[in-house]
């Protein structure tokens, strides 16, 4: 059984997809073990405790420096001893420490099509502004293993959405996270969980039974 450990910022929207994917069964040999956010007050914790997992609020605001917070995230990541770790919605650096002791055991969602509109600075509202701003016909959702970089770990699934006439940032980020977010970040999970997929020479492959499953 995958234990995991999710980490968010904000309503947990992606850790409810989790969530719901583990109940109906598109998620398998998999359990949420525990969610950590950075924020005491994020609905996501409330989320956790209404589905009686254990939750934590490791805040920057009570640590006087930034290595103090991220040995503090660390220890408690430690703790709880997961198998993989998913950052859904997670707006906090991460310690050079923490991504290198879980190396290919740390997912993310990101709300665009990588290498487009990812790096430092898109997050959130940010990616939807831009896309829209630059009138790609085209955008969606990447899920990544984490490496040292920003986005720019090797890629696990993407899935495209298009962009409609009129869309705002606003009913383009819905849309993305309807039609792409909550359908391939509970896939990939089940997909680690149960072996179907591989990190060679820095790319992920899958096997052929996940890809057409």
């Amino acid at each position: 059984m995958l234990k995991i450990a999710v980490l968010v910022s904000g309503g947990g929207t992606n850790l409810q997809a989790i969530l719901d994917a583990i109940e109906n069964g598109v998620i398998t040999n998999a359990r949420v073990e525990a969610v950590i956010s950075n924020k005491k007050d994020a609905y996501a914790l409330t989320r956790a405790k209404e589905h009686g997992i254990r939750s934590f609020a490791v805040s920057p605001k009570e640590y006087e420096t930034r290595e103090a917070f991220g040995e503090a995230l660390l220890s408690k990541i430690n703790e709880i001893a997961p198998d993989l770790i998913v950052l859904a919605g997670f707006l906090v650096i991460l310690p050079e420490k923490l991504v290198m002791q879980y190396k290919n055991r740390m997912i993310n969602i990101h709300p665009s099509l990588i290498p487009s509109f990812c790096g430092p600075g898109y997050y959130g509202l940010k990616v939807h502004e831009e896309a829209l701003a630059r009138g790609v016909k085209v955008t969606g959702a990447t899920v990544h293993f984490v490496d040292g970089g920003c986005d720019t770990g090797p890629i696990i699934m993407q899935k495209a959405v298009e962009v409609e006439q009129g869309d705002t940032p606003e009913t383009l980020q819905r849309r993305v996270m309807e039609q792409a977010e909550w359908i391939i970040l509970p896939k990939t999970i089940d997909m680690i969980a149960n072996g179907k997929v591989q990190v060679c020479d820095g790319k992920v492959v899958l096997e052929q039974e996940a890809m057409t499953k």
